[in-house]
């Protein structure tokens, strides 16, 4: 059983944690959300400036004030801290690399759709690599803040992600096996606060298929997304 969250770091401003996959970030009636999680864990409180679907796991900073709150909640609304996410789909995307934008809309049961309309875009931009036989990994930037936006981008590139079964992602991989999570991950942030650049990683360490990430050749190739060559802003 694994925990909820571990701390990437600590600063006395913040925290960075890894959110464990299945833990929901609001309170619900019958458990607790992370930020609740980590106050009664750690022993001080915390701010929510972003948040992570239950399913998806990664990257999560949490300030330690309301000013701080304030700070980076500006930082994340205008756009400036890049956001780099993992994600793992059976099927073959309609294109390897390149943008995915258009506005978002409410569709039935909670999920979203990407429309061909650019008044409010989501927006994000992809590669994509052969993980292993039948499974394909994508590194993905999201310039925008969406609800469920990466899970909508693959969806619409006809490549659901593995365990998404909301968007059409398998629940049983076509190689043999039970899908044992939603592989999706909250892989590296980067952004400027206080005087500085801060830049965070964590490899995802939860889901047999993410283990496989680990192992292969991607991981060093993609141990700085920032140093990808990603377009300098956003468009279509």
């Amino acid at each position: 059983m694994h925990p909820a969250f571990s701390v990437v770091e600590e600063q006395p401003e913040f925290v960075v944690i890894n959110k464990s996959p299945g833990i929901g970030f609001h309170d619900e009636s019958s458990e607790p959300g992370i930020c609740t999680i980590v106050q009664n864990t750690l022993g001080y409180p915390v701010f929510p400036v972003h948040r992570l679907d239950k399913p998806t796991s990664g990257l999560l900073i949490l300030p330690k004030s309301a000013a701080m709150a304030k700070t980076m909640t500006e930082e994340f609304s205008q756009h400036r801290v890049e956001k780099y996410y993992l994600a793992l789909s059976d099927q073959k995307p309609s294109k390897k690399q390149g943008w995915v934008t258009g506005d978002m809309v409410k569709s039935r049961g909670g999920a979203w759709k990407l429309t061909r309309e650019k008044k409010n875009p989501a927006v994000t931009y992809f590669y994509s690599r052969s993980l292993i036989p039948g499974v394909r990994c994508f590194l993905l930037r999201l310039y925008s803040g969406k609800t469920h936006q990466a899970r909508v981008a693959l969806k619409s590139l006809g490549a659901p992600i593995l365990g998404d079964t909301r968007y059409g992602g398998g629940s049983v991989w076509q190689e043999g096996g039970n899908v044992d999570r939603l592989y999706l991950h909250a892989f590296a942030m980067r952004f400027k606060c206080l005087g500085r650049e801060w830049c965070f990683l964590q490899t995802p360490d939860q889901g047999l298929l993410f283990q496989e990430f680990s192992r292969s050749s991607l991981m060093g190739d993609w141990q700085s997304p920032w140093e990808l060559t990603w377009p300098a802003s956003a468009g279509g």
